[in-house]
Formats: C-alpha cells, sequence, structure tokens
C-alpha cells in the first residue's frame, strides 16, 4: 500500500504552481493600460565657441630662393680667321673698351694680296671707263661692255674680302668689360672658330633662379629683389625676365633679375640667395591652426558675422611659417572662432565668448 506524501510537500508545490501562474499572467490588464514613464528632455542652448576680432593689415609678402650670379655679358672670344699669333697689346684681366684690339695675327702675304687686288680693281675701272666711251660711238658690242662691267664687280668683291681678313687678323673688343682669360701665346697658331679668350662685363650682375609653378604667378618684371651673398652683404636689382614655359622636368620657370655691381666685386659664378619682394597685399595674420577645409576641398576661415552666425571663407595663403599664417580673403573686420570651430558648422548660430586678449598667444597676435 502505497505511502501517502507530507502536507509540507503538498503546500510546497501548489505555492510553486501560484507563483507560476502569476509570472505567465501578470497584471495584464494594467499592462494594456498603463503607459511607461516619459523620459525627461531638457532643451540645449547654441553651442558656445571663442572668438577674436581680427583687423586686416597691408603685407608686402616675400618669395624666397636660391640662385647663381652671372655676369650681365660674357662672351668667349673666338678667331674668324687662322693665323700665327704676333701680338698680345692686352695684358690678362685689363680692362678694355669696345674696339680696342686684343691679339694681332700675323699677316704673311696678306698685305701684298690685297695690293694686287686693289691694282686689280683700279685697272678694271680704267677698262670700264674706255668701254664707256666706245660703247657711246657704237664702237663696242653690249656683251663686251657687260664683260667689262663684271670685271670690276669681281675685282671689287676681291679688294673687299681681303680688306676683310685683314681685319680679322686684328680682333677687338665687342663691349667695354674685363680680358678675363687668355688661351694663347705669341707664337701659337690658331685656327678658324678657335677660342683666343673671354670678355666679360660684370658691371652688371644677372641673378637667375628656378621658381615653383604655384609660385611663378605672383610675380611680374619690374618687382623689387634683394640679393643676400654669403658674406652677409647685399646687392639690389629688379626682376627682368621671367620664363613663359615650365622646365618639362622640374616643372619650374626660369627668372632672371639684374643688379648693379658698381663696385665691380668678382661675383659671376657665386650662389645667392634671391628674396623677390611681392605686391602689397591686405592680410589677416593668424595661427595656422584655424585654417579647414571646406566641402569644396579649399582652404578656408570659420568666423561669425553680426548675427553671430558661422561663416566658412575661403582664402588664399599668401605666406605662412611655423608661428603664423597671412591669408586674404576675409572680411577687413572679422571675428575668427578661435576655439570650438571644430563642433560647428556654417550657418549655425552660436553663442560667442571673446578671447581673453589680455594673454594672447604669439599665434593669434
Amino acid at each position: 500500500m502505497p505511502r501517502r506524501p507530507p502536507l509540507s510537500y503538498l503546500f510546497a508545490a501548489g505555492l510553486m504552481l501560484a507563483l507560476l501562474l502569476w509570472l505567465a499572467l501578470g497584471d495584464v490588464q494594467q499592462f494594456q493600460t498603463t503607459a511607461p514613464p516619459a523620459a525627461e528632455s531638457r532643451e540645449e542652448g547654441p553651442t558656445r565657441v571663442e572668438v577674436r576680432h581680427s583687423e586686416a593689415a597691408t603685407f608686402q609678402p616675400r618669395l624666397v630662393t636660391q640662385g647663381q650670379l652671372e655676369a650681365d655679358r660674357e662672351l668667349e672670344l673666338r678667331s674668324r680667321r687662322a693665323g700665327r699669333v704676333a701680338e698680345l697689346p692686352v695684358a690678362l684681366g685689363a680692362t678694355v673698351e669696345e674696339g680696342e684690339v686684343l691679339v694681332r695675327l700675323a699677316a704673311d702675304d696678306l698685305q701684298a694680296q690685297l695690293a694686287r687686288a686693289e691694282a686689280d680693281l683700279t685697272l678694271a675701272r680704267a677698262e670700264l671707263d674706255g668701254a664707256e666711251s666706245l660703247r657711246q660711238r657704237q664702237l663696242m658690242s653690249r656683251p663686251e661692255y657687260l664683260r667689262r662691267q663684271a670685271s670690276v664687280s669681281t675685282a671689287a668683291a676681291a679688294v673687299a674680302e681681303l680688306r676683310t681678313a685683314q681685319d680679322e687678323l686684328t680682333p677687338v673688343a665687342p663691349f667695354d668689360g674685363v680680358f678675363d682669360r687668355r688661351d694663347v701665346d705669341i707664337g701659337d697658331v690658331v685656327q678658324v672658330g678657335e677660342t683666343f679668350g673671354r670678355l666679360v662685363d660684370d658691371r652688371r650682375l644677372i641673378a637667375s633662379a628656378w621658381i615653383a609653378q604655384g609660385e611663378v604667378a605672383a610675380l611680374s618684371p619690374g618687382l623689387p629683389v634683394e640679393v643676400e651673398l654669403l658674406d652677409g652683404s647685399q646687392l639690389r636689382g629688379e626682376v627682368t625676365h621671367i620664363a613663359r614655359r615650365a622646365d618639362p622636368a622640374t616643372r619650374t620657370f626660369y627668372v632672371e633679375a639684374t643688379l648693379d655691381n658698381p663696385e665691380r666685386r668678382r661675383l659671376a659664378g657665386a650662389s645667392a640667395t634671391l628674396t623677390i619682394l611681392l605686391d602689397e597685399r591686405s592680410v589677416h595674420r593668424l595661427s595656422p591652426a584655424l585654417l579647414v577645409l571646406d566641402d569644396e576641398v579649399q582652404l578656408s576661415v570659420k568666423h561669425l558675422d553680426e548675427q553671430d552666425r558661422v561663416v566658412v571663407s575661403p582664402v588664399n595663403l599668401v605666406q605662412a611659417d611655423a608661428d603664423a599664417a597671412r591669408v586674404a580673403g576675409l572680411p577687413d573686420s572679422a571675428r575668427l572662432i578661435t576655439l570650438g570651430g571644430g563642433l560647428v558648422e556654417a550657418g549655425e548660430r552660436v553663442t560667442a565668448v571673446e578671447a581673453d586678449t589680455g594673454d594672447e598667444p604669439a599665434e593669434a597676435r
């Protein structure tokens, strides 16, 4: 005969069943009619940004580059006639004037050839005069008369050629300068086209440099140039030439500036630092950290209008260094967002807080 379970077990089982039914069903009526408590909402105010007042100022940007100095005029002197060096009337390093003889070549038999050619010309002209008289009296045919004219022309050409050759025996300086190099000595034989020296005119110098394609647009002939030499001294001049086409290998433009060299210092061939003074611009000086890129990936600056709304203005970077950037394109008077600019967008209304100008950082001044 099976045993009946104790009453305590029955009571526990019933309590467990009632608990399960309450968990499963719950208070259905209250669940359907009671809404969950609404979350508390609070209205946020405009974003706070720090601003600084900035006034545009006149600024003269400078373009600094490395270059080289050359003489204004420099010429390799070449012989236009073969011959033996007979005389060197100019000393090496001497200052010469235009037209001064630099070298004399031996004439050899050239003088005798010229004398004979001049005699032939005199004879040809006399025969032509006689032919002219006969021609007027119908005693000479036209072909014979033309032959006499041709003889005069041939003799005159021979004289002119020999006189030119005689002049080429004594090459002269084509301009004022310094006989900077001599390649021959007395007794040497030079050939046509062979160099016998170099003439340099360094009263003025040419400073040349290569400018990046992104910077050449700001250049124009006539801009002032300051040239600093290795010893720290300076020369002044102006831009005289800007290439119309970039070098295909480097994409840079060749630029020349002309400088006065009144002391005739030996500077041709030396390197130097060129500082080109560009046209003055109206710019704002600000921290490089304030520069941003707008939606069109153009360099811009965030500032506020009169209604404290954010304005993003494209700017042109005139000059920049580690401490400050100078930009053009902003209004003459602007309130620059110096703190919190990354949290606001164009057109957004903000709460502006003036920056502490008494402790203004160097890059923002």
